[in-house]
This record gives C-alpha cells, structure tokens and sequence, in this order.
C-alpha cells in the first residue's frame, strides 16, 4: 500500500493521454520486448512468448488506432541470437559460437544464462520486416564482427531438397531446415567509436549494404559499441 501511494499519480487513462499527445503532435516511441519469432501467433510456437511481440501490438496494447503509427523501426543485431530452446537454423557452435558470445557479451542480463549465437539470418528478418512493416532497421553490435575473416549470412534454407527463401513458422519444418550461407569478406578493423558511415572500413560498409539487399529495408541507424555515443545515425525517424 506504501508503494500505491508513490506509483498512483503517475496511473492514467494511457489511451486518453496518448490521443492528446498525439493531437498536440508530441513525439511518441513505443517500445516493443522480445523479438517476432517469439510473437505467440506468428512466433516459432510452442517456443514463443505469453502474447503478442510484433509492432501492431503497439496499438492494442497502447488503446491508439493503428493507423496513427506513422514508422516501423526493426532492431536486430548484426548477426543473430537466441535464448532458450527452440529451432535456429543458423546456430554455430564450438569455438566459432564461444567467440561471438565473449566479444558480443551474450549472457541474459537477468539470470546470466548464456545466449545461443549464430550467423545473421536474412530468411527471417524478411519475415520480420514483413510481418511488422518495418520502415528501417537498426542493426546493433557491428563491433561484434571486428575481427573476423570471414561472415556469413544465411540467404535461403533448404528443405528436403528443395531451396526455399520464405520463413516457415511450423517448427517441425524449420528444425528440418538448412541454412544456404553467403560468404561476405570481413574488415578485419576497429570500428567503435566513427561517428559516421564514410568513415566505417569499405567492408564493413559493404555487409551493411547487403544486410539492405537482402531484407528489403534500409539501416537507418548502426550500432558500432556499447555506449549510447556508439551510434551511427544514419535517418532521424523523428524528422
């Protein structure tokens, strides 16, 4: 009851206050957790949240109407992740997924368990984009990826025998799945702390490009460090 009386004045009428805001043409951000493929309608189910993860739920979920959302912004990293069970076609393992988690910090922020890692997956994040809408993409931890030779990026799956592009949600199929890799040449160069995209190595630019090409959605901010500074932005969806 203590704890009512501090929280109770800051309690209001959310769908109310945001239409206001809305109509005195404020700045709103809303910001989705948990990622799409754990979504418990369009998710990898049973391996999945307790609701619903993707953008629309920002209306439901805020009581505004839909159709005063004006940009859809993606966030994934620059390669990819998971916590839990579950299928991910492009999980590496051994030395190759220990290096990723060391240098990315992949341990959940809570219970420290330690995050599956594997190649960046353009098969899903078109499936993403296309079950969101997205209007541009963030893609965090490029640093990640200083050091390596080689990346790869997943551009299709093959599934019993046949090359499929189109993200298949049934897990009985996508742990069937085998990821069709592209080899990109890395950098092999620092770059946390450049300030803008000019000044990124022409490699590491060049993956950028590509995660672009493939996904169908344009990097609007990248991510090169772990600082709120180590931003590289790109477009203001604000502007």
């Amino acid at each position: 009851m203590t704890l009512a009386a501090t929280i109770g004045p800051f309690i209001k009428n959310t769908s109310k206050f945001l239409s206001k805001a809305i109509e005195f043409k404020r700045n709103i951000l809303f910001e989705g957790a948990q990622g799409t493929l754990l979504d418990i309608d369009h998710g990898t189910y049973p391996y999945v949240t307790s609701s619903n993860t993707v953008a629309g739920e920002a209306a439901t979920g805020s009581g505004i109407g839909p159709s005063q959302i004006d940009t859809v912004i993606g966030v994934t990293k620059a390669y990819a992740t998971r916590v839990g069970e579950g299928p991910f076609p492009t999980e590496l393992s051994g030395k190759e997924a220990e290096r990723l988690r060391e240098q990315g910090g992949e341990y959940g922020a809570t219970t420290g368990r330690p995050r599956r890692c594997g190649w960046f997956d353009a098969v899903a994040l078109r499936y993403s984009a296309r079950i969101n809408g997205l209007d541009g993409l963030v893609v965090t931890k490029l640093d990640v990826l200083d050091n390596l030779e080689e990346i790869k990026v997943c551009t299709g799956y093959m599934l019993k025998g046949q090359l499929i592009d189109d993200f298949p949600t049934e897990c009985s199929h996508l742990y069937k799945c085998e990821p069709v890799y592209e080899t990109i040449e890395g950098w092999m160069a620092p770059t946390q702390g450049i300030k803008s995209f000019p000044k990124l190595p022409k490699k590491a630019q060049a993956y950028i490009k590509r995660l672009e090409e493939l996904t169908g959605v344009e990097a609007i901010i990248i991510s090169v460090g772990a600082n709120r500074r180590d931003a590289i932005i790109l477009k203001n969806p604000f502007k």
